[in-house]
């Protein structure tokens, strides 16, 4: 039931965060979106500052299951709010609920989802829970891989509207609008920043959740002081994205942020790789500060940034694919990093106190083991050795992202479609456009010139269409 109920969850989740944003880019122009976005990481930011603590005070006071009691009314309380606050657009054409439902990729959420849970489960488990030559994991992982070749053909052959597309161009039997490819891969920036999305996915939810690990098991923190530790990365994000949202709004260039932001961050992963037993807490705070700072460059001024290299027509996909590659790269990061600590753990760990690693999330009972000080600290020492082990492995991912910004040019923020603008001549023939289908009403002359210029069509093409 916990599953079940926590995949509504993140359906839920994954659907309210893409909408957010596309609402943002909808209302705001790109010149003032950077700064808009900044506020909605700050806000993200924050969020990630108080559930840690809410969280802590749940397990170490009362029970994990207070704290789901708590998120729901929250979460409805928000329900409430939007339903009276979020206006809803007057001049938009009724929704024709069956042409819509049609078009949904339902073969290739099935697909794309299967592969995810058939692969990432037994990666997470492999060499733990489940011996890697099992025919479990063999059958999953071949079946998985199969899925993931499934869900690629049909985004690129099947599906009419993909959630992925990798080369699909809408025709009128399909669609109403004029024909238009909206593909994600025919511009290399907009590649790279879709693989940063995935890897710095993988790095961010990987920190958040090892480091708390890390300070409770390696050094005997309790759970709201292991919060407190985490108050740099999220407190530095917060005001690192506000900043960068200004800046990027003011002088209407996303390029160093960006760039500046990458090389923060590889920089802040890359020392906490020197955290031990005996490491200041001055020290920990500083380079998590400095990792912080990198995220709040990042999360955001990215988004602004496919924007700019992308079509309008392009904005709801791009949106819904770099949330879904980052959260999908938070998967596979505390997929892979749960292998990575549990088979360190049981290599690091003195053999006379190998069941401890058995699991590496429980914290140990010194008490209990009746361990001297020297065996303690060898304890200690392997929990370190791990968690050690982990925070390497995030380096490579964060410097991949760093090289790919030398494909990153900052071209201003103005969409490519914006800068071709409307040429005197198509504004004369659309204006005969406009008298010959009056008697159809203004707002299906408005759609029908407003999907001219998005394309390019002649005001001829759009007579006969009308």
């Amino acid at each position: 039931m916990l599953y079940v109920f926590r995949g509504l969850a993140g359906v839920a989740n994954g659907g309210i965060t893409s909408l957010s944003m596309m609402i943002v880019s909808d209302i705001i122009t790109l010149k003032e979106r950077g700064k808009y976005q900044g506020i909605l990481g700050a806000c993200v930011g924050l969020g990630n500052m108080v559930g840690p603590f809410i969280a802590a005070a749940f397990v170490q006071h009362s029970t994990w299951r207070g704290l789901f009691w708590l998120v729901s009314p929250l979460a409805a309380l928000c329900c409430i709010i939007c339903f009276f606050v979020l206006p809803t657009p007057k001049d938009v054409p009724r929704m024709d609920f069956n042409a819509v439902s049609a078009k949904i990729d339902y073969w290739g959420i099935l697909a794309g989802s299967a592969a995810i849970v058939l692969i990432l489960i037994p990666v997470s488990g492999g060499g733990s829970y489940f011996e890697w030559a099992s025919p479990m994991v063999i059958s999953m992982l071949v079946i998985g891989g199969c899925c993931m070749l499934a869900f690629l053909f049909i985004e690129y052959r099947v599906a009419l509207l993909p959630m992925m597309p990798c080369k699909y161009s809408a025709s009128p039997e399909h669609d109403n609008r004029l024909t238009r490819e909206v593909s994600l891969f025919k511009s290399a920036p907009v590649c790279v920043m879709l693989f940063q999305n995935l890897f710095f996915g993988i790095v961010y939810y990987s920190q958040l959740y090892y480091l708390p690990l890390f300070f409770q098991n390696a050094r005997r923190m309790s759970p709201l002081l292991s919060a407190a530790l985490v108050l740099p990365i999220t407190c530095a994000q917060m005001a690192a994205s506000i900043l960068s949202g200004q800046y990027i709004s003011r002088r209407e260039r996303y390029g160093e942020v960006i760039w500046s932001g990458f090389f923060l961050w590889t920089l802040g992963v890359g020392l906490t790789c020197i955290f031990n037993l005996d490491t200041p807490i001055g020290a920990i705070v500083i380079i998590l500060l400095i990792q912080g700072v990198g995220v709040g460059f990042i999360f955001q001024p990215t988004l602004v940034a496919l924007q700019a290299h992308c079509t309008k027509a392009q904005r709801a996909v791009v949106i819904s694919n770099r949330n879904f590659l980052r959260s999908l790269g938070g998967a596979v990061g505390l997929a892979i990093s749960a292998a990575t600590l549990q088979n360190s753990l049981k290599k690091a760990m003195p053999p006379e106190f190998a069941p401890l690693a058995l699991s590496s999330y429980n914290v140990p009972d010194f008490d209990a083991l009746s361990a001297s000080p020297t065996q303690i600290r060898d304890i200690l020492q392997a929990y370190a050795d791990a968690s050690r082990t982990v925070f390497i492995m995030n380096v490579p991912f964060m410097a991949l992202c760093l090289v790919g910004c030398l494909l990153i040019k900052d071209q201003g923020l103005q969409r490519p479609d914006e800068v071709q603008g409307v040429e005197p001549g198509q504004q004369v023939e659309e204006m005969h456009v406009e008298k010959n289908v009056e008697g159809k009403g203004k707002g299906v002359t408005e759609q029908v010139v407003s999907d001219a210029r998005r394309s390019g069509e002649s005001a001829g093409d759009v007579k006969s269409r009308v």
